[in-house]
């Protein structure tokens, strides 16, 4: 995965709102019932979830941005 500020599209001093709406457009964008027939729609989709989830955890944030997890919020 790439990084999660680059997956939402936020910088690194966004605030949870940012990170939020960030998310909701992509969820929006690349949900799979929304594009049935797009097979990179599902990747996405996942992908944007995956950076919310640790983007939106204050904790899991801190540990990302100190290099203790990786990209994918699994340690180092």
């Amino acid at each position: 995965m790439r990084n999660p500020y680059t997956v939402l599209g936020v910088t690194k001093n966004a605030d949870a709102d940012d990170i939020k709406s960030a998310y909701r457009k992509l969820a929006k964008k690349y949900h799979p019932d929304q594009n049935p027939n797009d097979p990179k729609a599902k990747e996405h989709f996942s992908e944007a979830n995956q950076a919310h989830e640790i983007l939106v955890d204050i904790d899991k944030r801190r540990q990302f941005d100190t290099g203790a997890i990786d990209n994918s919020g699994k340690p180092r």
